[in-house]
């Protein structure tokens, strides 16, 4: 007879059905606790403060019933008619920037979505306090989600140029204006002196504003001439990168007499913090492709002469243009253990005769990479403790990190 500790088959079902039910809700509650809902719900306050912006438009005026509207200053209704319409555009912006995980779009979020939430407390109107409502949803989830939105915004040095060329023209031209504005008409403030420069900078000139000496009128030409310029060098200075990404979403980096010319050529995978140091490893030894489906990183490495596909690294059409199957190595560095075995297994079924050689992050997953078909499974982790201790008991490191080179 079993002893009463033993487990019985039904026993054994059970736990592990029960098991799998906390397992399968707490891989629901990370998906709807993830970053992608933040974003959504930030896309949502976007639509839903444009609406509300539309309808405090259409009203006469205003009604500030909320705790806040004491504070307002005289004539502030009608600048609150405004403020929805303006928190929706910048909603709208930073949710752009979320999607693609910016960081600065995540500090934006969190300024902005108290701003939208002090909006209801103006108003007290019934639409105003949804605004409230999932602001306070959101945050928590934005900070709970803080480490995902962790990419740079990268300028290059002409745009950053070219932007504080057109922003000094801005203030050039606002305390110009102000300062003769006795010989201008219309132009009392400091909003009427910045306005005028925005719709003559932008070339829109509605005439409402004239200089009526020939001072100003001077004063008008070169705030024209500079002003245009530099507004044009701006726009065109981020208009042209967003132009060359949707064509290389579109078309790839590589032309198809490029890829006949391939043959005993490097093939990388992804891209990651392992692949600058292999880039500079491999590109004076050999021809090097990069597949990668980050549209910014590929322009950057085709400005650096270096051939890339834009495409899913994981994909086996994607490597069979990257000509995969004449390549004397591939190297999967997508970053991420899950996708490099993707890729590892995409890689081998295209040419199973290739030596493909990847990272793991983690130590566990060195065996299951070499038992998908890879041929050499490099652990940066181990490597990197290892060279640690050797380095703190006195011994030689494996590798001179003075003859490494800066990236």
């Amino acid at each position: 007879m079993a002893s009463d500790g033993s487990e019985k088959p039904t026993d054994s079902a059970l736990r592990k059905q029960f098991s799998h039910a906390k397992r399968l809700l707490f891989a629901y509650w990370r998906a709807f606790s993830g970053p992608n809902i933040a974003v959504l719900l930030v896309g949502i306050v976007a639509a839903l403060a444009f609406i509300i912006g539309l309808s405090h438009l259409r009203q006469e005026r205003v009604a500030l019933n909320g705790p806040l509207a004491t504070f307002l200053p005289t004539g502030g209704d009608n600048v609150i008619r405004f403020v929805s319409l303006l928190l929706a555009f910048l909603l709208t912006a930073i949710t752009v920037g979320l999607q693609r995980r910016k960081r600065l779009m995540w500090y934006g979020a969190v300024i902005v979505l108290p701003l939208a939430s002090l909006l209801a407390l103006v108003t007290a109107q019934a639409t105003d306090l949804l605004l409230l409502l999932f602001s306070f949803v959101i945050l928590p989830l934005l900070i709970r989600n803080r480490d995902q939105f962790d990419q740079p915004i990268k300028l290059t040095p002409f745009q950053i140029a070219a932007l504080g060329s057109f922003l000094a023209v801005q203030v050039y031209g606002t305390i110009g204006v102000y300062v003769l504005r006795d010989e201008y008409t219309g132009v009392e403030t400091w909003t009427d002196a910045f306005y005028y420069m925005i719709v003559t900078g932008t070339t829109v000139g509605y005439g409402d504003i004239r200089p009526t000496t020939g001072q100003a009128k001077l004063f008008t030409i070169s705030v024209l001439v500079i002003g245009t310029t530099a507004f044009g060098a701006a726009f065109g200075s981020f208009l042209v990168p967003a132009l060359e990404s949707r064509i290389t979403t579109a078309v790839g980096k590589m032309t198809t007499p490029q890829h006949s010319q391939l043959k005993d050529h490097v093939l990388i995978l992804g891209y990651s913090n392992l692949t600058e140091p292999l880039l500079n490893e491999l590109t004076e030894a050999t021809d090097v492709v990069v597949i990668t489906s980050d549209t910014e990183t590929a322009t950057t490495l085709k400005n650096r002469d270096i051939n890339v596909l834009t495409a899913d690294p994981t994909d086996t059409e994607a490597l069979r243009d990257a000509r995969a199957d004449v390549a004397s190595g591939i190297v999967a560095t997508t970053g991420d253990d899950g996708q490099n075995t993707l890729a590892v297994i995409a890689a081998r079924q295209v040419n199973p005769d290739v030596c493909i050689v990847t990272a793991a992050n983690e130590q566990r997953h060195v065996d299951k990479l070499e038992g998908i078909g890879a041929d050499e499974v490099i652990s940066p982790t181990v490597i990197g403790g290892r060279l640690l201790g050797r380095s703190v008991l006195g011994d030689t490191p494996l590798v001179d990190l003075d003859d490494v080179p800066d990236e």
